[in-house]
């Protein structure tokens, strides 16, 4: 398939990029730093464009089959108002209906949108003195996806490690099953890469943890 990944070029979608690769895909890897993506391979296209922008995103969407988006934030940023994920998003969203691309598969996280009444006692203050402001834009953004008319898919990971690919998780779909636990980026980035074949989780926003 042809694959735009936005945010492409660190975490999970940077290993998401290496992952399509390797199954086959032709991938564009599209962030405000591709040009310093190491990655190299003759299927992958490094489109130097921001998220935010509807001419970039017009620009990176024409030709694909599907996107997979994979924003994040830094630390600092956690600590002021967010509104990347929902602008970002309502600019993909636009995008892709502009151009009859419907399969979108999109990280949030635990904690984001109705699995926010999953978050236990004693991690729900710390939750949301750190990531609060975060993840109520995240919350945003689910809704925006989950309005449009898209093929979506929402994956909502754990707590992130950066350890190897163990290969088998939980994927925990039924909302009395949700719960925190760590997931290697790796292995989240293996199920985004699967999504894009695998249509059972479609209109679906799965917890992924160990």
């Amino acid at each position: 398939m042809r694959v735009l990944i936005v945010g492409a070029s660190q975490g999970i979608g940077l290993e998401a990029t290496r992952q399509a690769l390797a199954a086959g895909h032709q991938v564009r890897a599209l962030s405000r730093s591709a040009a310093t993506m190491a990655q190299s391979d003759p299927r992958l296209e490094k489109v130097v464009g921001d998220a935010l922008k509807r001419e970039d995103m017009e620009s990176a969407v024409s030709g694909v089959d599907a996107v997979i988006q994979t924003l994040g934030v830094g630390v600092r940023d956690l600590f002021r108002p967010v509104s990347l994920f929902s602008e970002a998003t309502r600019v993909l969203i636009a995008a892709m209906q502009g151009q009859r691309i419907q399969r979108l598969i999109c990280v949030t996280g635990f904690g984001a949108g109705d699995s926010e009444s999953s978050i236990g006692c004693l991690q729900r203050v710390p939750f949301q003195l750190a990531f609060g402001r975060a993840y109520a834009d995240k919350s945003v953004q689910e809704q925006l996806i989950k309005d449009s008319e898209l093929e979506w898919t929402i994956v909502r990971p754990g707590v992130l490690t950066s350890g190897k690919a163990r290969g088998r998780y939980q994927v925990l779909v039924d909302a009395r099953s949700w719960r925190n636990g760590l997931i290697a980026r790796a292995d989240v980035a293996a199920f985004l890469v699967a999504q894009l074949q695998d249509r059972r989780h479609l209109h679906h926003a799965p917890v992924l943890v160990y």
